[in-house]
């Protein structure tokens, strides 16, 4: 499995790929931090139809890193002090430049947190690779 190549993509690209559930044709692309060799996420616009509330009723989904879909597992993060700051200094480490900083300051907002969310990667499931295409 090629887990520490997700991390490493995750760590070094501002937009990763998500489709939450298996009901959604397509990719959206969202804010994701690695922090203690764990992947997390947070609902930006709180709708009713987010990837966030799509996981809520089915866990299961993919992310897609470069050429590979990673099977994953969602789930609500338990909200400790000190993973809650963990996550919230990793995205203002690596979102707070340019005109992403604005969006950084928001997303450690309370009713951002209260929607954070773990992605765990199957590793039972190989990584399925993209055709015409070369592992990153």
């Amino acid at each position: 499995m090629c887990k520490q190549k997700v991390l490493d993509y995750i760590q070094n690209n501002n937009l990763i790929g998500v489709k939450a559930g298996i009901e959604r044709p397509d990719f959206l692309d969202i804010w994701m931090v690695v922090v203690q060799g764990r992947i997390f996420a947070r609902s930006w616009g709180l709708a009713e139809r987010s990837w966030y509330n799509s996981f809520l009723k089915k866990p299961m989904g993919q992310i897609k890193c470069g050429t590979i879909l990673c099977q994953i597992w969602a789930t609500v993060v338990d909200d400790t002090p000190e993973l809650t700051a963990a996550i919230n200094q990793a995205y203002l480490a690596k979102y707070n430049q340019g005109y992403n900083s604005v969006y950084a300051q928001s997303i450690i907002a309370e009713k951002h947190v209260a929607k954070t969310m773990e992605f765990m990667i199957d590793e039972f499931k190989s990584p399925v690779i993209q055709p015409n295409s070369s592992i990153i």
